[in-house]
């Protein structure tokens, strides 16, 4: 049994709800998946001040007290998360944002590897704001599959057949959805991604030591001299390509 976490960024009874519960009624249809919202307002989440305490010295750290770490427990425990937001001037919700800022520190240290991730953005006008794309980044950042999202479109009331097309959308994002979960071969990273870890880890390895949080955990999961995050094959174009980027992150940290 595969078990779901949908992580929703609005206090609000509405279309982003009613998304997320379309959505998992369609996963959970497939027999082997179980599923839990969480509303990200029913929990205490203090905005992040900045310190850098999870970057200098681990998360454990991180002088705010609230219920951060109820909620990344639920990420741990599933092996699929899905994050929610209506669009709030054309970005996700500030309770949405307030959430991702305190988990920034999986940016540097991911760790969801093998797990899926996928989005569901709701407005009121049909613009592209990039939400889902962003949303998209911030999963793949932390280390999950990522399975492209759905931009639901509605006003009040929606038709009868917005509706069933809203439905159908999310009918075909579920079988994305499961899909992925249960695929078990780890990806081929992106060229964003790949280029992200090289530079990164290679300016990290030639600027910090023993004393910084990163640095230790990289050394200790190997990444300061891994192609990659994870046991993955390169082909010759990305292993020539992750070459030139540690030769750029070498020339980044002796600029600096």
């Amino acid at each position: 049994m595969k078990r779901v976490a949908a992580f929703i960024g609005t206090g609000r009874h509405g279309h982003t709800h009613d998304a997320v519960g379309r959505f998992l009624a369609h996963l959970e249809s497939f027999g082997d998946v179980e599923s839990e919202i969480v509303r990200l307002s029913d929990y205490r989440l203090e905005p992040c001040i900045g310190c850098k305490q999870c970057f200098l010295r681990g998360e454990a750290l991180c002088p705010l007290k609230d219920d951060r770490d109820t909620l990344i427990a639920k990420m741990e425990a599933a092996e699929g998360v899905v994050l929610a937001s209506p669009s709030y001037l054309f970005q996700v919700s500030g309770t949405m944002k307030t959430f991702l800022d305190r988990l920034s520190f999986f940016g540097h240290r991911p760790r969801f590897f093998g797990k899926t991730f996928t989005s569901i953005v709701t407005q009121g006008l049909p613009f592209d704001a990039k939400i889902g794309k962003y949303l998209n980044l911030v999963g793949s950042c932390f280390g999950y599959k990522t399975v492209a999202g759905s931009r639901i479109t509605a006003l009040d009331p929606m038709t009868e057949k917005e509706e069933q097309a809203v439905d159908d959308r999310l009918q075909r994002h579920a079988a994305r959805f499961h899909k992925s979960l249960a695929e078990k071969e780890l990806p081929a990273p992106s060229l964003v991604l790949l280029a992200g870890f090289r530079i990164g880890r290679t300016t990290m390895s030639l600027e910090q030591d023993e004393e910084s949080y990163d640095y230790r955990y990289y050394l200790e999961k190997g990444w300061l001299h891994s192609d990659y995050l994870y046991p993955v094959r390169l082909g010759p174009a990305k292993k020539a390509l992750g070459a030139f980027l540690d030769a750029v992150g070498r020339r980044m940290a002796r600029k600096r």
